[in-house]
């Protein structure tokens, strides 16, 4: 699988609302960081809790469509998994 296939595998799973799809695309100990550094879950289980629940938060299903002015994210893939992903915030365009 290219690296392009493993983000796509990602996203479909994101957008289908499969988190056991979505986070099995993740390595254990993978890293997942708002640009540049700061760190906001380390490995699967912390990014499954992330996308489901944040402290007194519940995750809805939305549809959202951004365009920011640095990308929207960068990842990188190690073999056919995820090992690290910067998720870029900035203003909407």
């Amino acid at each position: 699988m290219s690296p392009e296939d493993v983000v796509k595998k990602q996203l479909d799973a994101y957008n289908a609302k499969d988190i056991d799809a979505f986070t099995g695309v993740w390595l254990e100990g993978a890293q997942y960081f708002a640009h540049p550094s700061t760190l906001l879950a380390n490995g699967p289980a912390a990014i499954r809790q992330r996308h489901v629940v944040l402290g007194n938060t519940v995750v809805d299903h939305e549809r959202v469509s951004r365009i920011f002015p640095e990308g929207p994210a960068a990842v990188e893939v190690a073999g056919e998994k995820i090992a690290k992903a910067w998720f870029i915030v900035g203003l909407r365009r």
